[in-house]
């Protein structure tokens, strides 16, 4: 209904004359029902424009609108206040709309509106140097669930993920892991002390100072000892303790990933842009325009040129390039393959790089106006208002595996989409875990799992989905009320997408359950005349429908009992 109104607005718009054509028609729910059921002030931001009264203009429209909608869909264009024009629903329309829903089933609230583009949407692209934080989960969750709102619109989606394994901090772990190796092997290896917020711990004397600890560090060389036992003892290169220290962390990230339901379509990694001659070429391409000098051994991208505080490295002293190159070089790659959009999902500490990484996709002649950067902020672990630190063995930081294990995957996913990525989210672990309404999570599914029920009893009684059903009996306001809600669901999936803004479906999930509830309070089913009663049941399905297909887009589970 919005794209509708929003079409038949900018028709009457170009009529009057004066309005340019990237004047944004909006429309909104009023916060009052007795307003309407959508809202437009257009008038009022013509005032200036057109140098007329607003309240005259919105007369103006409402006349010529009231010659244009269909009565089968608009009931009324109303004028009000200083001059907001209001819209009320046709019955027509949402009986219409109920049985498109009811026909369309879980397909209800996918769109074609970018059928035939493409997008690339990066996200998670931990480096494989441990487990999963629970900042990498919120980034995978919100990454996945952008991609599958960009789906449900109609793009042809690639889900990849990035990881740098070239550079010291590979280094780092293939020495963390070969120190635990030669422990392992040898007899009366030395040992040291470090400390690690605050704690000593002890370990062997060739460990690196800022090396990995955590028990899969040392998984990882028992793993290497029953393989190759102590051949490897011997051995100068770090390339064996590197490649099993990196097999085996992506597996245990890809085991977590899976535990959310979460599957990347692809795979792009550092080392493979440097064989392919990839971050050479950026290299050579910045250079010949004149962007890089050498100073102190390492070179220098002239960021300042873009307004920058100061120019960053590309290359260092030692010869190993920031991590601000091979990013340069991977996106590139996005460029060849040709996508329309492309969306990283990056940590707000990436803040200050990603313009680079624009600004020298610029220069090289790339279309940045293609490629979105999504930041999102922070997670906080808390119990109430108390932050924590719940205590792991496996490494000296709170992975994700820990808060799956400890809420669940539904859960997890759930939180993590709450709040807008822009906003810091505190995690409740004592809310995550409760089963009342007040946790949101368990409210939505008891909600779905009601309405299961409902339609199981009543289906016991004779109730059948296929029946023949007459929607105009669904005339109580309660009734009307939640059809209004079910059937802005496409459009808040296409709004969310567009916003790139996944918390927008959460929030209107709960909307949905509280309307429903409000609904079955007040309107009978099983008990009520026949008719009647298959309506209500008609509009308890579909209700199950929205709820359904939004938890799946979420990414969460729909259970039938709880």
């Amino acid at each position: 209904m919005t794209d509708y109104l929003q079409t038949q607005l900018r028709a009457v718009l170009d009529d009057l004359g004066g309005v340019p054509d990237d004047f944004d028609v909006a429309l909104e729910e009023p916060a009052n029902e007795e307003h309407g059921d959508l809202a437009a002030n257009t008038a009022l931001r013509l005032g200036s424009l057109l140098d007329d009264n607003p309240r005259s203009i919105a007369e103006t429209i409402a006349e010529r609108l009231r010659d244009r909608v269909d009565p089968h869909r608009i009931k009324s264009v109303e004028v009000a206040g200083p001059g907001f024009i209001n819209f009320r629903f046709a019955q027509d329309y949402l009986f219409d709309g109920l049985a498109e829903l009811l026909a369309q089933g879980d397909t209800f609230g996918r769109t074609d509106a970018h059928t035939g583009e493409t997008a690339n949407v990066e996200y998670v692209s931990a480096n494989p140097t441990g487990p999963l934080t629970v900042g990498h989960g919120r980034n995978a969750v919100l990454g996945d669930t952008i991609a599958t709102l960009l789906e449900w619109t109609g793009y042809d989606i690639t889900r990849e993920y990035y990881f740098n394994n070239a550079g010291r901090q590979m280094r780092v772990l293939g020495q963390s892991v070969r120190a635990r190796y030669e422990a392992l092997v040898g007899e009366d290896v030395p040992t040291k002390t470090l400390t690690v917020d605050d704690e000593e711990v002890e370990v062997p004397a060739s460990f690196p100072e800022d090396g990995y600890l955590g028990t899969y560090i040392l998984d990882i060389a028992e793993q290497l000892y029953e393989e190759e036992g102590a051949s490897l003892l011997t051995t100068e290169s770090l390339a064996p303790f590197r490649q099993a220290a990196e097999e085996a962390i992506f597996a245990d990230i890809e085991a977590t990933l899976d535990r959310l339901n979460i599957e990347m379509d692809g795979y792009a990694n550092e080392q493979d842009l440097h064989d392919g001659g990839t971050v050479q070429k950026i290299l050579d391409g910045l250079t010949e325009a004149g962007l890089t000098y050498e100073e102190n051994g390492a070179l220098w991208f002239k960021t300042t040129e873009f307004g920058r505080e100061k120019d960053r490295v590309l290359v260092k002293q030692s010869g190993e390039p920031t991590y601000r190159t091979p990013d340069i070089a991977y996106h590139t790659t996005k460029f060849e393959r040709d996508f329309g959009l492309m969306i990283d999902v990056f940590g707000a500490d990436h803040h200050a790089a990603y313009p680079d990484v624009l600004d020298a996709l610029d220069v090289l002649g790339y279309d940045t106006d293609r490629v979105e950067v999504i930041l999102y902020q922070f997670v906080t672990l808390v119990r109430g208002d108390e932050p924590v630190k719940m205590s792991t063995r496996r490494a000296n930081y709170v992975t994700l595996d820990d808060l799956i294990d400890e809420v669940g995957a539904d859960v997890t996913r759930f939180f993590f989409l709450m709040r807008s990525a822009d906003t810091h989210l505190n995690f409740d672990l004592e809310l995550a875990q409760e089963a009342s309404d007040k946790n949101p999570v368990f409210y939505l599914q008891y909600a779905h799992a009601r309405i299961c029920s409902i339609i199981d009893k009543a289906e016991e009684v004779g109730f059948s989905p296929d029946a023949d059903v007459d929607l105009s009996l669904l005339t109580h306001e309660a009734e009307l009320d939640l059809i209004k809600e079910l059937l802005d669901f496409p459009q808040v999936l296409r709004s969310a997408a567009e916003a790139r803004a996944p918390h927008f479906v959460p929030n209107y999930l709960e909307d949905v359950a509280t309307t429903f509830s409000q609904f079955y309070d007040h309107c009978r089913i099983i008990g009520e005349d026949n008719d009647l009663a298959t309506a209500r049941m008609h509009l308890a399905l579909a209700t199950k429908t929205v709820l359904k297909n939004g938890l799946t887009v979420l990414g969460l589970s729909a259970p039938r009992n709880m």
